[in-house]
């Protein structure tokens, strides 16, 4: 999904409608904390790290929904997979987003990836790849906001929001407040984004 994308842009999408607005993200958000306690049987190793862009915006989300069901702060960063991306000769050149690792690493842990669309899975495999460099989880589960199908990889989701069957004719946008100024997942018509580059 292209981290371009505004809520402009979303709107000018042809026939586009929302599938998830601001309460229905929040409860999502929530039922997927909810998951990842049941799991991991209290959450005690584990650390959230969002791909950026509005995956990072959803990590925080998700460590301050886990806060407050565990009663403790729950480290959350960001992984950028830039220079991992398979199709970086296809495209024009990518800006390198930042790297945040929480203090105490990623070493034995349980390391939970979040991004918010899953579609082809090579955004997840570089991300696999770059965590690789940083260290050594016990595990590592993945949790999506969507998961619109069209998997190109042997990769799933560990917790999803909202399973949203789609064609590769279709496009979804997921709006967040922090970049977009609203919350919303909106199922366009055509798009612009070509299959495979997700």
């Amino acid at each position: 999904m292209s981290d371009a994308t505004s809520a402009a842009d979303a709107a000018r999408l042809p026939q586009a409608r929302p599938v998830l607005e601001a309460p229905d993200i929040a409860r999502v958000l929530t039922r997927i904390a909810h998951e990842i306690v049941e799991r991991a049987k209290g959450a005690d190793d584990v650390v959230i790290l969002g791909i950026p862009t509005r995956g990072v915006f959803l990590a925080r989300r998700l460590a301050d929904k886990l806060a407050g069901i565990t009663g403790r702060k729950i480290p959350v960063g960001s992984l950028d997979i830039t220079m991992y991306r398979d199709d970086l000769r296809m495209g024009p050149a990518r800006a390198l987003a930042r790297t945040d690792i929480p203090a105490d690493g990623v070493d034995g842990r349980l390391v939970v990836l979040v991004d918010d669309v899953l579609f082809s899975g090579r955004t997840i495999r570089a991300a696999l790849d770059a965590l690789g460099d940083i260290g050594r989880p016990r595990a590592v589960q993945l949790a999506v906001l969507v998961d619109r199908g069209h998997r190109e990889l042997p990769i799933r989701a560990d917790y999803v929001g909202k399973n949203l069957p789609t064609s590769l004719r279709e496009t979804v946008k997921v709006l967040l407040a922090e970049n977009d100024g609203r919350d919303a997942v909106l199922l366009g018509g055509v798009g612009d984004a070509a299959p495979g580059r997700e």
